[in-house]
């Protein structure tokens, strides 16, 4: 059953960092107008893998996920290191699979996650931090709503899940490429060798998280636990 899990996390991430980073890599291409296309290839392709494994695995597909989950006792932590080692490996296929089919290509990106152009100009790494601590601070409030809350009664978790993604991106995306998720910029950055400021993508969604999921647990109250997993 675990084998499965690990399965179906690194199945997952792979379908989202590859929906989502295709969608870069086909406005580079192209010359179309990303701006609305590529939340939204992020945010659907969270819906989807969702709904096909998160009876499965618990659709986590993000390493902050899973470490916050652990820490709000959500999630055992013998079962981490399997789940991020699935999801790194799932974003590093991704990436691969894009490379191998269009690396040949002018102006391939695998769409690392970089600090953008605003963030750069005013000479620190704060907003970027900032931007990826919060968005995944919204992301991980209502990612433990849905699935650990057992009063949230008929609401679909993917459509949730998957539409903070496409608002936080629409939102900061331009501050620092809108990550949320270091298997989502480990991928790209490792395939393209760009390595820049990518602590930050790290550092600050899994504190992110982390923050979110303490916080919903303390707003709860004593209602029972839902299982993440």
């Amino acid at each position: 059953m675990n084998l499965r899990s690990y399965l179906a996390e690194f199945i997952g991430t792979f379908f989202l960092v590859f929906s989502g980073t295709a969608a870069i890599l086909g406005s580079v291409l192209t010359g179309y107008d990303g701006t609305v296309a590529i939340p939204f290839a992020f945010g659907l392709a969270l819906v989807v893998g969702i709904f096909a494994v998160g009876h499965i695995s618990g659709a986590h597909f993000n390493p902050a996920v899973t470490i916050a989950f652990a820490v709000g006792r959500h999630f055992p932590w013998s079962q981490v290191g399997p789940y991020l080692g699935a999801q790194l490996l799932g974003g590093v296929a991704a990436s691969g699979v894009l490379a191998l089919a269009f690396g040949g290509a002018d102006g391939f990106t695998a769409g690392p996650t970089v600090p953008g152009e605003a963030a750069i100009a005013l000479g620190t790494v704060m907003p970027v931090l900032i931007a990826e601590f919060f968005a995944t601070f919204l992301l991980m409030f209502v990612i433990t709503a849905v699935a650990t809350d057992t009063r949230i009664v008929g609401v679909p978790a993917g459509l949730a899940i998957g539409f903070t993604v496409a608002t936080m991106a629409f939102a900061v995306g331009w501050v620092g490429g809108g990550s949320f998720n270091p298997a989502r910029s480990f991928g790209p950055a490792l395939v393209d060798g760009t390595w820049t400021m990518h602590w930050l993508y790290w550092v600050g969604p899994i504190l992110g998280a982390i923050a979110a999921v303490t916080t919903y647990n303390f707003i709860r109250g004593s209602d029972s636990d839902g299982p993440a997993v």
